[in-house]
């Protein structure tokens, strides 16, 4: 959510995915400019290419990992740049070499920023006042609920933990 809402005060045209029609409403309300639903169109890299007159997209913010980073790899302009955050599907999985060199596609896994990058991550939150999705606050007492919760996938936002 919040690389949609960065994308967005960025300029970036934004195509978001999910396999849940009431998510990609939200995604829209959030500023999404075009949804596709990955579980309707299960090519959505191909659905991708097409939505851009077959250049691809600059950008993509891959939560997935493994299962879905073939179809990232589809999406992804010739110099494009996939940004793996998220491990969804596992941790090891098979990866189009060719795929990646040919069409020049950087990769970089990105876990979490620095201080300083955390600090200029506030300060765009500030400036633009960016409100997160959160989906629901647990008492820490509830933190097992809390992870049932998030493993539902029902969510739409931040799962929080109130101390």
């Amino acid at each position: 959510m919040f690389a949609l809402q960065f994308a967005k005060i960025a300029g970036a045209r934004v195509i978001a995915t999910s396999s849940s029609e009431e998510k990609l409403e939200k995604l829209k309300r959030f500023g999404a400019d075009i949804v596709v639903n990955y579980k309707a169109v299960p090519d959505w890299g191909q659905k991708v290419r097409v939505l851009t007159d077959g250049r691809g997209v600059d950008h993509v913010i891959e939560v997935g990992g493994p299962g879905t980073l073939a179809q990232s790899i589809t999406a992804c302009r010739m110099g494009g740049h996939i940004a793996l955050i998220g491990v969804l599907t596992g941790f090891a999985g098979q990866v189009s070499i060719p795929a990646l060199f040919s069409n020049q596609i950087r990769t970089s896994g990105i876990s979490i920023g620095s201080g300083a990058d955390q600090n200029d991550m506030i300060r765009a939150i500030e400036a633009n006042r960016l409100k997160p999705a959160i989906d629901r606050g647990f008492p820490l007492q509830e933190i097992a609920n809390a992870f049932k919760h998030y493993e539902s996938q029902k969510h739409f936002g931040k799962v929080c933990l109130e101390l």
